[in-house]
């Protein structure tokens, strides 16, 4: 028999930690259940993913101004030309492929801002690309909520009856679907696809003495795709009461450690950085989902806005705090125990967040070992995940049985 031929899709290798968390967490499950798959990527940052992951990869965009605003006629055209030479550059990259695999992200969301014309369009052409060259499209462990834009809901809403395979990383994203319209009886709901990652070792644990670093995860935060109006007074409001929290904290004398997922959150790092001025103050500069988690697990506690920040911190067992800015952190935080720790990125209020804060250090040691179990039960809905992903695209002879697996 030929390889089996395995397509990834998304914003991958973008400057996005968690997109490309999610796509390392399927090629650690391709690699260790069909090693003879053949794969490569249709991606955002070909060049980037080429070189960490090893694997081809082509542009997901043939126009390289994809993303940005278009304010000239040139640039207008430049798009428009760009949309039609997609659906031939998708169609054409599709039919070479027996599966291709969306890992993971939001691609079914919009709570960040978002124009149908772009990924939502992508994705439709990819998935009609699929069923049209009958290429099994699969949407793994992604995000879904509620659209209000018509033209982005129409465009998500069949996609998602177009894609051959759908898995959910929440029951609100499987609710989500379900109000659009789609027919979610036989589709299932695991934890994020990066809670399959290697966890990093724990640090030793450190002598008594005064509290430990607090990791606080940043974001470039403007609100979701309806706030577009208000979008510079809601990033003003998070990012001044996010600074205010810092600096109780460093009043308090507390080493404070900040990190991001994405190159667009270095600006907040730095306006964080410039308004409190002290060496108690460092950033991070983690490159993947695995350096984050070694930051959180060197961390007594984390405060964190990010999604995958969260699931970074979770992940390694460390009492943390959400700022939420979406449906998907509460329900997170949930699923893991820790949903009395919620405050609401839209409004950040530095006085009641320092309260929770200290709430969350003084039942510590208590939600270590909740994370610790809940964290157990996640492995073993993943290695569910991976085996229904078999069973729904893999010939049975390409398929390694795990230790699970084997009588």
């Amino acid at each position: 028999m030929s390889a089996v031929r395995v397509g990834v899709f998304g914003l991958l290798g973008s400057g996005n930690l968690g997109n490309d968390g999610s796509l390392e967490a399927v090629l650690g499950y391709l690699r260790a259940a069909h090693p003879g798959a053949v794969v490569d990527a249709l991606c955002g940052g070909p060049e980037a993913v080429t070189d960490r992951y090893g694997i081809p990869a082509t542009r997901l965009h043939w126009y390289r101004g994809e993303y940005r605003t278009a304010s000239r006629a040139g640039a207008v055209a430049g798009k428009g030309l760009g949309k039609l030479v997609d659906a031939v550059r998708t169609a054409a990259w599709v039919r070479r492929h027996d599966v291709v695999i969306v890992p993971g992200m939001g691609v079914l969301e919009a709570t960040l801002p978002l124009r149908p014309w772009g990924f939502p369009y992508a994705l439709l052409l990819l998935c009609a690309s699929g069923r049209l060259a009958r290429t099994r499209v699969a949407l793994v462990g992604v995000g879904a909520a509620p659209i209000r834009n018509r033209a982005t809901r129409t465009l998500v809403r069949w996609s998602a009856r177009l894609a051959a395979y759908r898995s959910y990383r929440d029951e609100q994203s499987r609710d989500a679907l379900r109000a659009m319209g789609v027919d979610t009886a036989r589709d299932e709901v695991y934890p994020d696809l990066a809670f399959a990652l290697p966890t990093p070792p724990s640090p030793a644990p450190a002598p008594a003495g005064p509290p430990g670093t607090v990791c606080v995860g940043v974001m470039a935060f403007h609100g979701g795709d309806d706030d577009r109006a208000r979008a510079e007074e809601i990033h003003r409001r998070y990012l001044d009461g996010t600074t205010r929290f810092v600096r109780a904290l460093v009043a308090d004398g507390r080493r404070v450690r900040l990190v991001t997922g994405d190159a667009c959150d270095a600006p907040v790092v730095a306006a964080i950085l410039g308004a409190v001025d002290s060496p108690l103050v460092s950033a991070a500069d983690a490159a993947s989902l695995a350096g984050l988690m070694e930051e959180m697990a060197a961390a007594d506690t984390v405060v964190a806005t990010r999604y995958h920040n969260l699931v970074c911190a979770l992940k390694v067992g460390t009492p943390t705090l959400a700022l939420s800015y979406a449906a998907k952190s509460d329900a997170l935080m949930a699923r893991m125990g820790l949903d009395a720790y919620c405050h609401p990125a839209r409004e950040v209020d530095a006085d009641r967040l320092l309260d929770q804060f200290l709430e969350l250090e003084k039942r510590a040691a208590e939600l270590r070992r909740t994370l610790t179990g809940r964290n157990a039960d996640a492995a073993r809905l993943l290695d569910r995940q991976f085996t229904a992903l078999t069973a729904a695209l893999f010939p049975a002879a390409d398929h390694v049985p795990t230790p699970r697996e084997t009588p």
